[in-house]
């Protein structure tokens, strides 16, 4: 388990350090910031489509060898920016080229991954070791950027070397993985013949949409993440809004960031602890009730570091119910679809998270920072009641406890 956290914990250092330095690359190069933003538009693309289809072989027990293969191209991309860069000529073609081959090796390598868990520890262990894991996460989104602004100041190709290095740790790591990461022979969907219509290798890709479908865990969990996380992103921009309209540069949006992130953080690790053996969805349905309040008093805030403490009580919240709901979630899914399901609540979920930031640029345009941040509070409202009357029959002959 400590190799499969250390791939996971390398690979999200290294893409934080290449993610925060390359808009300055291109930036630097000349590039408008209309130019810069369609770059990150199809990086976000071709993540959201390749992993599905990744997640396919992965199913039928190839997890190991996408996971290696993906993070081996990750590697090789990325020390071709390195190179690139180094050698002072950047042609803007190769760069895309490069950093769109990266980007869809690690949505290869994500998808891969989705399931692991169930595979490397048993069900008792779920929600101690998804906690690790995004703990890890965690600390690599506060380090990170940190890291790769003072790279970048010493040489603007170094935060991509330690980007490839990273991928090349990540690969080392779960090729030195002792379990195969593979479901038992009889629980995985059949290879199929090499003819097979394309209907039929159509509904192979979306057997966990299907799942997802029938299952009303997957779909409250589908739902939850998603308007949960695009909801966060919005009020974190409409935070920004509110900041910079008070003139306050960028120390304020770096504080409110730096305490969301180390409140993450610790609610990542403490999560196992304070959900102990209470079902999901009793966790759930408190959890969306304890983020109104301070989404609701983020629009009375007025210094940074008041914005901060709000913000940052969310994102200490948000970790309890998410490995609570992840750790369910893996249990009810069957380990021949882990991957594609999984697949299909990262994308949607990032899916969502994409458009918050323009869809509450709009809003504080239209009506101001404060109440566009009431109106995320209202929405907020809105899921946790959702949830509040999905929950009960979630738990009607499970087993949980009534919420």
């Amino acid at each position: 388990m400590r190799l499969f956290w250390s791939a996971g914990t390398c690979d999200a250092l290294g893409s934080q350090m290449s993610g925060l330095v390359l808009p300055l690359l291109l930036l630097s190069l000349g590039r408008t910031p209309a130019e810069v933003g369609a770059v990150a538009g199809l990086c976000a693309v071709a993540t959201l489509l390749l992993g599905p289809f990744a997640a396919i072989p992965a199913d039928r027990g190839a997890r190991k060898q996408v996971m290696v293969g993906a993070a081996l191209v990750s590697a090789a991309a990325m020390t071709g920016v390195a190179l690139a860069v180094r050698s002072g000529a950047v042609p803007m073609v190769v760069l895309i080229g490069a950093v769109l081959v990266e980007r869809s090796a690690t949505s290869c390598y994500e998808a891969a991954s989705l399931g692991t868990v169930a595979l490397v520890c048993p069900p008792a262990e779920h929600q101690r070791v998804l906690s690790r894991l995004q703990a890890g996460e965690r600390g690599a989104l506060i380090l990170g950027p940190a890291l790769g602004g003072v790279l970048f100041q010493a040489g603007r190709w170094l935060p991509f070397l330690a980007d490839a290095l990273s991928y090349a740790v990540a690969a080392g790591c779960i090729r030195a993985l002792r379990t195969e990461l593979s479901p038992p022979r009889e629980q995985r969907p059949p290879a199929g013949s090499p003819r097979r219509t394309w209907r039929a290798a159509a509904a192979e890709a979306g057997a966990g949409v299907a799942l997802i479908r029938r299952e009303p865990l997957l779909r409250l969990a589908l739902g939850w993440l998603s308007a949960v996380n695009a909801l966060l992103v919005a009020l974190y921009y409409t935070t920004v809004f509110a900041l910079q309209g008070q003139g306050r540069g960028a120390a304020g949006p770096g504080l409110v960031l730096a305490l969301a992130g180390a409140a993450g953080l610790a609610g990542a690790l403490l999560a196992p602890r304070l959900a102990g053996r209470r079902s999901p969805t009793r966790v759930l349905v408190a959890v969306s009730w304890l983020m109104v309040p301070p989404a609701a008093a983020l629009a009375a805030a007025r210094e940074a570091w008041q914005f901060g403490l709000l913000f940052g009580l969310l994102c200490l919240l948000t970790p309890l119910a998410t490995v609570v709901l992840q750790a369910r979630i893996i249990q009810v899914t069957p380990p021949g679809l882990q991957a594609r399901t999984g697949t299909v609540l990262a994308t949607a979920s990032g899916a969502a998270a994409a458009l918050a930031p323009a869809l509450a640029g709009l809003s504080a345009d239209r009506i101001g920072p404060a109440a566009t941040l009431v109106g995320c509070a209202v929405l907020l409202a809105a899921v946790a009641l959702h949830a509040t009357w999905a929950a009960p029959a979630l738990t009607r002959g499970t087993g949980e406890e009534p919420v």
